[in-house]
């Protein structure tokens, strides 16, 4: 009985980083899933709550807009995005599948968004990166795994501990701001 070939995964490389010299916090994701891949978008996959959680961050609809209309709130809300991976090998879309990552240069995240206050890490696999996120001189948190992978915490707790960090970067106001009922209202 002969073993099957060996398949080769190919390597795949990660999405631009959303940032602009006006970006207060960056959130960090690990490695952009398939659907995100195959869409050229942050957060693409439908069952990822990081829409949903931002729109219940700051009360506008997000998860029904167009990508275009989703980058425009995350810049006039100063909030950047980006993944500790550039590179890597993967089968499927889970962080435990990722195989010889290169790191992305996280040392031009101060340069490129000067204004940056704080690097919140999505889950535990960008977490493990809080020590180059560290010597930026910011302050570094980790936010609940927006990935569906991640059933452990309701979307009430991730919400909470969201917006918790956002509050702390300035991104929104611990309390409901009248500006952010007037943005996008949600229907």
């Amino acid at each position: 009985m002969s073993e099957a070939p060996a398949r080769a995964t190919a390597a795949l490389s990660c999405l631009p980083p959303v940032l602009a010299t006006t970006t207060r916090l960056v959130v960090l994701g690990s490695f952009p899933g398939a659907a995100s891949l195959a869409a050229g978008q942050y957060y693409a996959h439908p069952r990822n709550h990081f829409w949903r959680i931002l729109s219940e961050v700051w009360q506008v609809e997000l998860v029904l807009c167009g990508y275009d209309a989703r980058l425009e709130e995350l810049a006039r809300r100063r909030v950047g995005l980006w993944d500790v991976y550039a590179a890597c090998e993967r089968e499927g879309s889970l962080d435990s599948a990722i195989r010889h990552a290169v790191p992305n240069n996280l040392s031009l995240l101060t340069s490129r968004a000067p204004a940056l206050a704080v690097v919140a890490h999505n889950g535990g696999e960008s977490a493990r990166s809080r020590r180059l996120t560290r010597a930026l001189g910011v302050e570094v948190c980790r936010v609940p795994s927006s990935s569906p992978a991640n059933a452990s915490w309701s979307l009430a707790r991730k919400v909470a501990a969201w917006r918790e960090v956002f509050a702390r970067a300035g991104v929104v106001s611990p309390r409901l701001s009248a500006a952010s009922r007037t943005a996008a209202p949600r229907p």
